[in-house]
């Protein structure tokens, strides 16, 4: 079940970080023009991870919630102008998207070797990968040659990203109109193994919800109290150094142990998206 879980959540990935870019893209992109490119986001990403293992997760979510945004285009890195309001303080990025030290790290990396030639948008697609890898997730073949935005939306990053209190007919159409089915979200959804959340996206879903395990209930409360806490502690979700695969995941919001959302710890969601 564990290499069959692996192998889905690889296609599922490859077919969000692909069809949201268009032109000819190839593995081999850079081949001629920065042969050591992988080695340098690989040996970069590692000591971020090393030093902080949640990097490799921050990484992932960002380059998540670049693609879902108008593709994997790097969008979600620009600064704010003055002619345009990006998506760094979006709703669903404000303070809490991070990573962007570690990408222009390994930038700078890379133009040190390669100058003018690898775009963020290509980088951000390895380093998230390589941070799944890291700590023992599945790796895929990056396909590259995308292009960087110049130009990026808060209102287009506030409409598409999906909630934390999203139900799962929102989630699937969501999913749906990138062209990704609902075994691809639950495959994808798989990124909450690692992580952790803030008070604030769980807390009524732990003191509400009737469709919540009690022991797991009480275990997040100790952390997150109904009132007069502070909105941004934290729930380490079921982080470990090896990932291993989206099982331990399912496995999770089949008993109800989910943190974010009902539909994140739905039995329902079982016979909806069966392996």
């Amino acid at each position: 079940m564990a290499s069959l879980m692996q192998t889905l959540v690889t296609l599922s990935l490859l077919s969000l970080f692909v069809c949201y870019v268009h032109g000819q893209l190839s593995s081999t992109f850079y081949a001629g023009t920065c042969p050591n490119l992988q080695q340098i986001v690989r040996s970069t990403m590692a000591q971020a991870v090393n030093k902080e293992p949640r990097m490799a997760a921050s990484i992932l979510r960002l380059f998540f919630h670049d693609c879902f945004v108008n593709g994997c285009d790097a969008s979600i890195l620009l600064d704010d102008t003055a002619t345009f309001t990006g998506e760094k303080n979006a709703f669903p990025n404000r303070n809490s998207a991070r990573g962007y030290e570690v990408i222009d790290t390994i930038k700078s990396n890379v133009e040190a070797a390669c100058q003018a030639t690898v775009s963020c948008a290509d980088i951000l697609a390895l380093a998230a990968r390589d941070g799944v890898a890291l700590l023992g997730g599945p790796k895929w073949r990056v396909q590259l040659g995308r292009r960087d935005a110049t130009t990026a939306s808060q209102s287009d990053a506030n409409s598409n990203l999906p909630g934390p209190s999203s139900s799962l007919a929102n989630l699937i159409s969501s999913f749906a109109a990138k062209g990704l089915s609902a075994r691809d979200m639950t495959a994808l959804s798989g990124a909450h193994t690692i992580g952790q959340a803030r008070c604030t996206t769980f807390r009524s879903h732990i003191y509400s919800d009737a469709d919540v395990d009690p022991s797991f209930a009480a275990l997040s409360q100790q952390n997150c109290p109904s009132a007069g806490g502070d909105d941004n502690n934290w729930l380490r979700w079921t982080f470990r150094r090896r990932i291993g695969s989206t099982t331990s995941t399912t496995r999770n919001w089949w008993p109800r142990r989910g943190c974010c959302t009902r539909t994140r710890s739905s039995s329902t969601m079982a016979p909806r998206t069966p392996w």
